[in-house]
């Protein structure tokens, strides 16, 4: 029953925590298929750039997926450290709740990375999908690639997630956004937007080189995205929940429906919510 509302959202975390294995197991295996040394694909497919672009939309489709998900139901989705700060930022997550969602996610990455090991040498000649500065570019570029791509993330997140008629389509939006943001970026940084999509391969590989980038370009990039919603004329757009779909689900009580006359925190029944 959703008025019983255990004290700790253990089935949010371990959502949360599976989501994001799936995401960097899946989506880096993608990686590895479209760029490791020897694969099929390199033969079929022999233009980068094209490449780049279908990687990016099936990364992207995977996230949909796991949002749309019995998963994505249970956690809101966010399966990246930046976008659970985004919503706290925004009052939609109590400040309780973040050290979970983020720890959630960092393990899940790291148990996601486990099974791109037995992609053997195709993976490693792609470090198992870490990200790092693209050959040519220094860390200032790869900086300002991470800033910029996750600026895009956030505020195509909350563009989407202010209007109840759009929001039920906000899944759609990474395919699209991925494809676009891989292909024109990824030389410069790999295109993370995602302290944990970075992390699990780092663990598994021993690539760390310029790892600060993939956490600090991310923030930056978050910071300037909610600047853009709290402190400009679209400060006035309200986003109501902190998922990226299933918005009348909330079993914990945790994600920030507005308080209703006659009502608790999250209580809006499931049948009303817009999906």
């Amino acid at each position: 029953m959703d008025n019983v509302r255990p004290v700790f959202p253990w089935g949010v975390y371990g959502a949360e925590l599976v989501g994001t294995a799936l995401l960097v197991a899946a989506g880096l295996s993608v990686v590895i298929l479209d760029f490791g040394a020897g694969s099929l694909m390199i033969r079929l497919v022999p233009d980068a750039g094209l490449r780049r672009l279908i990687t990016g939309f099936l990364f992207g489709t995977i996230g949909a997926l796991i949002a749309i998900s019995p998963l994505g139901k249970e956690s809101g989705a966010h399966i990246n450290p930046v976008v659970t700060l985004a919503f706290w930022l925004m009052g939609k997550l109590k400040g309780r709740y973040v050290p979970g969602y983020v720890l959630s996610q960092l393990a899940g990455a790291m148990i996601g990375s486990v099974p791109l090991l037995f992609w053997g040498q195709m993976g490693r000649s792609v470090k198992f999908g870490a990200t790092v500065p693209g050959a040519g570019y220094g860390t200032g570029w790869a900086m300002a690639g991470e800033t910029a791509t996750t600026f895009c993330l956030i505020a195509g997140l909350f563009f989407f997630l202010r209007h109840h008629r759009l929001r039920r389509y906000t899944p759609a939006l990474f395919p699209i956004l991925y494809a676009v943001m891989v292909f024109v970026e990824s030389p410069l940084s790999g295109t993370s937007t995602n302290p944990a999509r970075t992390f699990g391969p780092a663990v598994v590989s021993g690539e760390w080189h310029a790892w600060w980038i993939y956490w600090a370009g991310p923030a930056v990039g978050m910071l300037l995205g909610v600047l853009l919603y709290r402190y400009s004329p679209l400060r006035a757009i309200e986003i109501e929940v902190a998922k990226l779909y299933h918005f009348g689900h909330d079993r914990y009580g945790i994600f920030g429906f507005r308080k209703q006359e006659g009502t608790g925190y999250g209580s809006r029944p499931e049948q009303q919510s817009d999906e």
